[in-house]
């Protein structure tokens, strides 16, 4: 396994660690050792993030750097073309 596929993972696991959490203190709010569990996991899911983008490019689209495929036409805008 190479390190990018390794730095992956690790933030898959995060990133689920976080949406486990996030779900049950929808039921369990006053579960204040989960609140600190979920913070502990959103501050290592950002922590992982940063490392990846820096190394390896972002992972998400980031709309701040723009949005010019908004002004292209959608495909069903060319008159039936969808070349």
């Amino acid at each position: 396994m190479t390190n990018r596929e390794k730095l992956l993972r690790n933030l898959s696991s995060a990133q689920f660690a976080v949406w486990e959490l996030h779900l049950y203190l929808d039921t369990h709010p006053s579960d204040m050792q989960a609140a600190s569990m979920l913070a502990q996991y959103e501050k290592k899911c950002s922590a992982l993030m940063a490392e990846y983008e820096e190394n390896y490019g972002p992972l998400t689209p980031k709309f701040a750097q723009g949005v010019e495929w908004l002004k292209n036409p959608w495909p069903w805008e060319n008159g039936g073309a969808c070349d």
